[in-house]
């Protein structure tokens, strides 16, 4: 499978959106969408650029894309499974990568970002329910308990992001036991948790042409 090694802040440039995909970078003065919020390339600071709708729908399927950090494989077989579920389409796909477990962990605080998530779970620090799970598209339930691997408790890095979650707050469908390096899933959000300026009626559009 195809893999990004470009750099992720100009994720954030193209879709004029701040992702928070490099973590604590992204709250200070080195974050490049802060200093130069105009999309990469070389004409990136042209304006006044007529979008069509189909552009309008792509943006929005990519923004999303990346904030989760999916190949586009990925992303349509979420889009699938979500399709085929009762309810809202675009409300059941954003629920669906909400409950990725590389999403959980970078929700609960054991994280900076979701890709460092995505590392943590494939180098097995982490257990659910008591089981290794090193599946970062691993898709919890309710009632799920996801904690440290007990020798994984003293990793600095993780120390850190737990400091630091404070700021960004843990959701409400989460219960983290910091003192127990230890979350539980305490329901699915609701669309009224997922505060990104998402339009996930567009990204339906887009893949019902």
């Amino acid at each position: 499978m195809a893999r990004y090694t470009d750099s992720v802040c100009r994720h954030c440039r193209r879709e004029n959106l701040k992702l928070f995909l490099k973590g604590d970078r992204c709250y200070s003065d080195k974050c490049a969408f802060d200093r130069r919020g105009y999309p990469p390339g070389e004409h990136g600071e042209r304006r006044g650029r007529k979008i069509s709708d189909y552009g309008i729908q792509l943006r929005e399927k990519q923004k999303v894309k990346r904030m989760y950090g999916l190949s586009e494989k990925q992303f349509r077989l979420f889009f699938e499974k979500a399709e085929r579920q009762k309810g809202i389409t675009g409300t059941n796909l954003l629920v669906l990568l909400e409950r990725r477990l590389d999403n959980v962990i970078y929700r609960l605080g054991f994280a900076d970002s979701r890709a460092q998530g995505r590392q943590y779970v494939k180098h097995n620090h982490f257990l659910v329910n008591g089981r290794k799970v090193n599946i970062p598209s691993f898709l919890v339930r309710v009632g799920d308990a996801i904690e440290i691997r007990e020798k994984s408790r003293k990793v600095q890095a993780i120390g850190n992001s737990l400091d630091a979650v404070v700021r960004r707050g843990v959701p409400q469908w989460l219960d983290l036991e910091k003192e127990n390096f230890k979350g539980v899933v305490k329901g699915f959000p609701v669309r009224e948790d997922l505060t990104m300026p998402i339009q996930e009626q567009l990204i339906v559009e887009l893949y019902s042409k």
